[in-house]
């Protein structure tokens, strides 16, 4: 199993719960016998609607920040990776001058005799 998928299981398996809890019927029901009392059930079911988007606002406020702190996390990794690339490329061409170097005084070595 790859290390991603594992990753990705570890972090869902744990809001399981919360997902099929969320696939229940949340709202108040009609009943035919509150049919009488039509008012009362649409206040009921306002209010209702209303802790749920509430609720609904402050997950995604948890879900930006955590956006947040993985987007910094991710420019910070990006911001090293260059960096290392950087160094690399400078090395290699360090390296290419090196041999150039070394492949001229071999050719002026092997001129001279």
């Amino acid at each position: 199993m790859s290390g991603w998928l594992q990753a990705a299981l570890k972090a869902v398996l744990p809001h399981v719960g919360d997902i099929v809890s969320a696939t229940k019927p949340a709202f108040t029901r009609r009943r035919a016998d509150l049919a009488a009392n039509q008012g009362d059930l649409v206040q009921q079911q306002i209010a209702e609607l209303q802790a749920a988007v509430s609720q609904q606002s402050a997950h995604v406020k948890e879900l930006a920040a955590q956006l947040e702190s993985t987007v910094l996390a991710l420019e910070k990794a990006a911001a090293l990776a260059e960096a290392r690339l950087r160094r690399v490329l400078i090395f290699t061409a360090i390296a290419a001058a090196t041999a150039v170097a070394a492949l001229g005084v071999s050719l002026l070595a092997t001129i001279a005799r």
